[in-house]
């Protein structure tokens, strides 16, 4: 996933490794579809640091340990799960990924991950969930109550 770049500032023309925000994206895509995947967590542990830390929007954070524990305890429940990326971003060592989630149920939430990659690995996630069925009730969420 490393490109080679000959960069003169670099003593002469020496080759340097670079990842590129093409090889953070596909990371990130390749995540995701083993997370969703038949190997599920064990497929997705590999393409995390070992530091990694997991934020949510409740100031909680998991490590990778705990993180993935969660995960593959709700991989049953979201069995059937559709997934649909809407936006797929990067920008140098960032990711960003806009998905609607569908439940086999019928309930849908809009998601937005951002990602940071370190070293080839996904090291930091910021995850925020929406329910679609309350965005409308969120639009206006500055305005005092009775208005």
């Amino acid at each position: 996933m490393k490109s080679h770049v000959i960069d003169s500032r670099y003593g002469g023309g020496k080759t340097r490794s670079m990842t590129t925000t093409t090889d953070h994206k596909e990371l990130v895509q390749r995540a995701l579809a083993d997370l969703l995947g038949p190997g599920g967590v064990d497929a997705v542990a590999p393409l995390l640091s070992e530091d990694f830390l997991h934020h949510r929007p409740d100031a909680t954070t998991s490590t990778k340990k705990e993180w993935l524990a969660s995960v593959e305890a709700a991989l049953v429940p979201l069995a059937g799960m559709r997934v649909e990326v809407l936006h797929l971003l990067a920008d140098g060592g960032h990711v960003v990924v806009h998905s609607r989630r569908t439940h086999p149920s019928g309930v849908e939430i809009t998601v937005v991950d951002l990602l940071r990659i370190e070293d080839g690995l996904i090291t930091e996630v910021w995850e925020i969930i929406e329910p679609a069925a309350e965005a409308a009730a969120h639009l206006e969420w500055w305005q005092p109550a009775g208005r």
